[in-house]
């Protein structure tokens, strides 16, 4: 592994509002789930715009292409989504951070709280080599517990986290300050509700 190769043009700050603002306007609201009192930010319907979803890689990968990328850690389940398509574009391996339980090897977990109770994400234990630097990725920052979870146990398996990288920031919630406050990297949210 090693310092990206990445081809993604350099961003300026226009063209990165632009995207934001068409992420924005298809990211879609849906209420009273996963329980009543929430409002969910649905991003399956960015999925079906080819171009928006590469302009949105894009956009994530700028922060990082000029940093040694040695992994990207994707949270389940949507962080799958475009971490794997991250890992592929800056040439590196993907790791999966499921719920406990859902991975076959041996594996290393963490717990963390959730606002209505706790819950456990895991790694396989093989899946961050020592020294490796990871970046962190997720579809949304909300809290910031389950990233720092999976920063944790990045860390617990020898690697160091590389930063934080979502597509969609709750900004009303303290998700950012929580993983800056326990983690010495940067945290980039492409767009804020």
């Amino acid at each position: 592994m090693g310092k990206s190769s990445n081809t993604a043009e350099a961003f300026d700050e226009n063209r990165a509002m632009d995207i934001a603002a068409k992420i924005k306007s298809v990211i879609r609201d849906v209420p009273d789930y996963p329980r009543p009192g929430i409002l969910f930010k649905d991003i399956t319907p960015l999925l079906s715009e080819p171009a928006l979803v590469r302009d949105a890689v894009d956009a994530l990968i700028s922060s990082y292409t000029n940093i040694r990328i040695d992994a990207i850690a994707g949270i389940e389940a949507r962080g799958f989504i475009l971490g794997a398509i991250l890992a592929q574009r800056l040439n590196c391996a993907f790791v999966p951070v499921r719920k406990a339980g859902k991975l076959p090897y041996k594996t290393q977990r963490q717990q963390y709280e959730l606002e209505y109770g706790s819950a456990e994400i895991e790694m396989h234990v093989d899946a961050v080599k020592p020294g490796w630097r990871v970046l962190v990725h997720d579809d949304l920052l909300a809290t910031g517990g389950t990233a720092a979870a999976a920063g944790k146990l990045v860390e617990a398996l020898g690697g160091s986290v590389a930063g934080f990288s979502f597509l969609v920031q709750l900004g009303f919630l303290s998700g950012a300050e929580t993983l800056r406050s326990q983690f010495d990297c940067p945290v980039e949210c492409l767009i804020t509700f």
